[in-house]
């Protein structure tokens, strides 16, 4: 990312425009405008998480490695941690599985939907793209292991009966995603960085860009914190509408969860896909896989201390059908970035089955 003199005027108005739109909300405007109002809060808590986002990118490139790398990673898990427990605490009882669906969903549009379209449209542009197989390795097991320990085994544990995990068995989960996630940034950050850099690093100028002034990094790090309350609000004002539009369209609610996720994920995955076009697929790859071990190894610690707090039960795992595809899409996914070298093909694999888990959702 190249760092300008000063904050881009959108970046500072995004916060500003969300704030004015909650303002409005509580002084009745809502009531007054109706759709019309809920489309600008829409408009709002888009513009806010691209905006907490492009921030936490300042930040970070202030902060520099191995911390800079987990300051977008916290920022966005921040995003969709307040997502979930604002649509629970609207919901009650009926969201248990909203933190499952989210994750899941996750999971299978970075594994299928991101890398795919990442992956087709690299291809289209140049042909064959390369990537290093040892950085891409050692995500997909972190990720295979991680993603089947919190939404695969708790349908067969026995001392609750499934899809929940008992008190003690929800505690160590969360610390094993906390081990496995830390361990993985370790790696990428510290031990085996090589592994995760782009072979042509040296002759991308972003990569040695200065980093930004400390007076402009202090004001990106307190709007940020303006973007991550602001899109907290934003989302518990929209639930309501969010579940009525799913609820009268017939869908199941593991739609809500789709949504939220789209949401989230939606700057990482527009990153991912402006490098593979540029013939970056190493930093596309990068963004995607960590986007995923971020939102599954730090969202559920997350949702299971707030469970655990507060007597919450929580409903991780995942249906028979949604197995096979998550697993499905390991094997793909293993096998298709497994020799360092993809064409249009593999992308079109990974959408067909992103299509098939759409259609799937909508229509079960």
């Amino acid at each position: 990312m190249k760092i300008s003199a000063a904050l881009p005027a959108w970046s500072i108005a995004a916060p500003i425009l969300a704030w004015l739109l909650l303002a409005g909300l509580a002084l009745g405007a809502g009531d007054l405008l109706g759709v019309a109002y809920t489309i600008l809060l829409v408009i709002g808590l888009f513009a806010g998480v691209l905006a907490a986002v492009f921030h936490a990118e300042i930040v970070a490139h202030k902060v520099g490695e191995p911390y800079g790398t987990l300051v977008l990673a916290v920022a966005v898990t921040a995003i969709e941690v307040a997502l979930i427990v604002s649509l629970m605490l609207a919901g009650g009882e009926a969201t248990s599985g909203l933190a499952r669906d989210t994750v899941f969903a996750a999971v299978m549009i970075i594994l299928n939907g991101m890398v795919g379209l990442c992956l087709l449209a690299g291809a289209e542009r140049h042909g064959e793209q390369k990537f290093g197989l040892y950085g891409v390795s050692a995500s997909l097991a972190t990720l295979a292991a991680i993603s089947v320990l919190t939404m695969v085994l708790p349908n067969y544990t026995t001392t609750t009966p499934g899809p929940v995990y008992s008190s003690s068995q929800l505690g160590f989960i969360a610390v094993v995603s906390i081990v496995l996630y830390g361990t993985f940034v370790l790696v990428q950050t510290v031990r085996h960085r090589d592994y995760f850099l782009p072979e042509r690093a040296a002759e991308n100028e972003d990569v040695h860009a200065p980093p930004p002034p400390a007076k402009m990094a202090w004001i990106s790090a307190g709007l940020l914190l303006a973007c991550l309350a602001s899109v907290v609000l934003l989302a518990k004002s929209l639930s309501p509408t969010l579940e009525a539009a799913v609820a009268a369209m017939g869908a199941p609610k593991a739609l809500v969860g789709i949504i939220i996720a789209t949401v989230v994920l939606l700057p990482e995955g527009i990153a991912a896909y402006q490098a593979a076009r540029a013939n970056r697929l190493q930093t596309s790859l990068n963004l995607a896989l960590g986007s995923a071990l971020a939102s599954i190894g730090l969202t559920i610690p997350a949702v299971a201390i707030v469970s655990l707090a507060t007597g919450w039960t929580l409903s991780l795992g995942i249906d028979v059908k949604s197995t096979v595809l998550l697993l499905l899409s390991l094997m793909v996914a293993t096998l298709s970035l497994g020799t360092g070298r993809t064409t249009v093909m593999q992308g079109t694999v990974h959408l067909v089955i992103f299509a098939v888990y759409l259609f799937t959702t909508i229509v079960p």
